[in-house]
């Protein structure tokens, strides 16, 4: 049986790996979370559950301390939110928070989770519009007693593969820039434009990019990771999880129920809309493409030698717009004339200041080796171009990415997207500055350089 190395943990770009006792070993866990019914989800009141929503994950062992990888039907989890739901999966798995990895699908008819923001909300009259802090607190109490309980039942990992393959007619740039290089159409997830239809598919990652990990009894979990928006049609509290969930849950059918744990990449840019015209009959279509594109990156799976396991981190501090100002902020949000999403938006404004100190926004990045593969963990609605040069720096290794981590920042750009306008940089939309690029690819680079045997 194949033996493992396990890493010495530290926050800092370095990471030495030392052998392990034993072979590492794995568990998968599914939860569901819808919503009750009248709950606020992103942008209703939940009035019906289409298809249900879950979170789900891995717990490593053998590798130190555990590890956990999880990823939520939600549009958004931040600030003491994000932080909660790490604590509980820790504290369950008997880790630290730091060697937990929390992340959305960002699907628009799912709930939020952000305790600092409902609390401002709370105080100037607003609580419980956006935010249902028992059911929060009970999806995290759900959750961290089964990746526990998982984690007992973990079983002895003899091979991981990897596999990838292209999903066709379903990602597009949201992002249609005029001859002046502006922003001239934001190609959002559904349109009728014929300008935007019309449009090229721009800058995407195309790949659906696969990791599994197997016991002598076969399969225990799959692991997918693609880069784009999830939503077809949305807003009217109608719970689903999306054509993303349903291919998600086609290819478990198809497997015969192998836990599948999907990853939304850097998509913050990147929707269906020159693909969908927000119909109803186009999410079944987009799910069918989506598991196409699944099931060919299980069939081109191949055997990695993961000899060595190594859980990076990487501490930085996103700089802070400079439309933020918490003054404005606190006005707005305790006007009672002022616009309920202004308000929202400004209790948003107010938790990502709360926590930036003089130097910035601080985020945990982390990433995790196994032999010839990193998987990257990202903070925010990131923008593709950074998946993209995270594969560049390495396109020898099998390089993938989960965005939508901590969601406090919102939109994350790079630097010259916000000279080029558009709704995802505007200050309604982005809480960093254009130095945010410079910060978090220095990040990048740290977590994928070579690992220093000890």
């Amino acid at each position: 049986m194949r033996y493992f190395l396990c890493v010495a943990m530290f926050v800092v770009s370095s990471v030495a790996a030392v052998r392990a006792e034993g072979p590492l070993r794995v568990a998968a866990f599914r939860v569901d979370v819808s919503p009750p019914l009248g709950s606020p989800v992103a942008y209703a009141l939940t009035r019906k559950i289409e298809d249900p929503l879950s979170a789900r994950g891995i717990v490593l062992l053998g590798a130190g301390e555990p590890i956990v990888l999880c990823a939520v039907d939600s549009i958004g989890i931040g600030n003491d939110g994000y932080d909660q739901w790490r604590e509980g999966l820790a504290n369950a798995v008997g880790t630290k928070p730091s060697r937990v990895a929390v992340h959305v699908l960002h699907q628009h008819d799912g709930p939020r989770h952000d305790f600092t923001v409902e609390a401002f909300l709370e105080r100037n009259g607003l609580g419980g519009k956006r935010f249902d802090v028992g059911y929060m607190r009970d999806c995290i109490r759900k959750v961290s007693q089964a990746a526990g309980d998982a984690s007992k039942q973990a079983k002895p990992c003899t091979k991981i593969e990897v596999g990838q393959a292209k999903i066709d007619k379903v990602a597009s740039n949201r992002r249609i820039l005029g001859p002046d290089n502006k922003v001239k159409i934001v190609r959002y997830s559904a349109t009728t434009n014929p300008a935007a239809i019309e449009a090229p598919e721009g800058t995407i990652d195309p790949y659906v990019r696969l990791v599994s990990f197997h016991a002598n009894d076969g399969p225990v979990a799959i692991l997918t990771y693609y880069a784009c928006h999830p939503q077809s049609y949305y807003g009217r509290g109608d719970v689903t999880a999306e054509f993303i969930g349903l291919a998600r849950a086609q290819r478990e059918k198809d497997l015969g129920d192998v836990p599948h744990i999907h990853f939304n990449g850097a998509g913050g840019n990147v929707a269906a809309g020159k693909y969908n015209n927000g119909s109803p009959a186009l999410r079944p279509i987009l799910a069918e493409r989506v598991a196409a594109g699944m099931k060919a990156a299980w069939d081109a799976k191949q055997t990695v030698k993961a000899t060595d396991v190594a859980w990076r981190e990487r501490l930085v501090h996103l700089p802070v717009a400079s439309h933020m100002n918490a003054d404005n902020a606190a006005k707005k949000l305790a006007d009672p004339k002022a616009n309920a999403t202004d308000r929202f938006n400004a209790a948003g404004q107010l938790a990502f200041l709360q926590r930036s100190k003089k130097e910035g926004y601080p985020v945990l990045l982390t990433s995790l080796r196994l032999g010839t593969i990193d998987l990257l963990h990202m903070p925010g609605e990131l923008f593709v171009e950074y998946q993209l040069a995270a594969q560049a720096m390495h396109p020898d290794r099998f390089v993938c990415m989960a965005a939508y981590g901590d969601y406090s920042p919102f939109y994350i750009g790079t630097a010259v997207a916000y000279q080029e306008g558009g709704y995802e940089t505007s200050p309604i939309s982005t809480h960093v500055a254009p130095a945010v690029e410079r910060v978090l690819m220095e990040g990048v680079r740290d977590l994928l350089a070579p690992t220093s045997p000890e």
